[in-house]
């Protein structure tokens, strides 16, 4: 873990993630969401950045130890969006997190942290609906209308 702390876009201080937009087709485009570990909401899998590894390897690798897919990540970002990360005695870190697709090739039934998350694989627009961050909704969202099935 190597924590990044950079100015955004508006010249606040935010600290610097990579995030895994674990995607597939079945039935169409079918989104993975998990859970977040310490209040369960509906997220993507995301973490600090990683020494020798780009940023969409960093991102692959949260997919795998969050969620227990493997597959093919693009090294181009879809965007970005911001959340508020709550740590402990009440303080909030401001947290930027670029975002990365996953085509997903392999998912496995245990991985490093599946005693401590849900994953659930759902369309676009529940996807967008389950997540609370309205940027990252709307990321899904023009992630989706982009796809060409």
């Amino acid at each position: 873990m190597k924590q990044q702390v950079m100015l955004d876009d508006d010249g606040q201080e935010v600290s610097q993630q990579y995030g895994a937009l674990p995607f597939r087709l079945r039935d169409g485009l079918e989104i993975l969401l998990i859970t977040s570990r310490e209040t369960q909401r509906w997220v993507i899998p995301k973490g600090w950045p990683m020494e020798r590894k780009t940023p969409a390897g960093a991102a692959a690798t949260e997919a795998w130890e969050e969620a227990g897919v493997k597959g093919e990540v693009s090294e181009t970002s879809i965007g970005a969006y911001r959340y508020d990360k709550v740590l402990r005695k009440s303080e909030v870190l401001r947290c930027r997190v670029d975002v990365f697709p996953l085509r997903v090739l392999v998912q496995t039934i245990a991985w490093p942290e599946s005693d401590q998350r849900t994953v659930r694989w759902t369309n676009p627009e529940d996807a967008a609906a389950s997540v609370a961050e309205p940027e990252l909704a709307q990321l899904i969202r023009d992630f989706a209308a982009g796809y060409k099935l």
